[in-house]
């Protein structure tokens, strides 16, 4: 994947996809346990549904905390916009009509298991990487890029952690 020369209001978007050896329904009850995500997270402190859900569905809100050497602590409030299940699961971040990311799962039978995706979309609404834009705006491609490569770090730690979960 490629990010050089994008820029935040290009809505750069990563995704990593791996294979798990259980149903897409097991893989689904692990990826739609949002509170149990920071355990699989270097960034994510800790996450709660809001307004009394308890579990996905679209409308349902949940807010995350998260820690960032670089962007310190911050919260956001999360939107549910699509559940399909045990297809899709996605969400936006502070604004569903003006997201400062959107996340994504996908997940799909394949040789007797799942394949499972995660995609983010960075953008298009402000998030804490605007203000870093707002700050060093000659910097701003380098601060997407590296940012972009955190993100399918962190993915690829988060899918690790599912597969061990639904496979156990």
């Amino acid at each position: 994947m490629e990010w050089t020369g994008a820029r935040y209001t290009d809505k750069p978007a990563v995704e990593v996809r791996t294979w798990i050896d259980a149903p897409p329904e097991r893989v689904w009850a692990v990826v739609t346990d949002v509170e149990a995500m920071p355990s699989m997270s270097d960034e994510l402190e800790s996450v709660e549904w809001l307004d009394g859900a308890t579990g996905p569905a679209v409308g349902a809100r949940f807010i995350g905390r998260s820690k960032h050497v670089a962007l310190g602590e911050w919260a956001t409030t999360s939107h549910v916009v699509e559940c399909d299940p045990p297809r899709v699961f996605a969400w936006a971040v502070v604004d569903p009509d003006d997201p400062a990311a959107i996340w994504r799962f996908r997940l799909e039978p394949k040789d007797g298991g799942t394949e499972l995706s995660q995609w983010v979309q960075m953008g298009p609404g402000r998030s804490g990487l605007s203000l870093a834009i707002d700050r060093m705006p000659e910097k701003e491609q380098k601060i997407v890029f590296v940012r972009m490569r955190e993100f399918e770090r962190n993915i690829t730690v988060t899918l690790e952690h599912i597969k061990k979960l639904a496979e156990s």
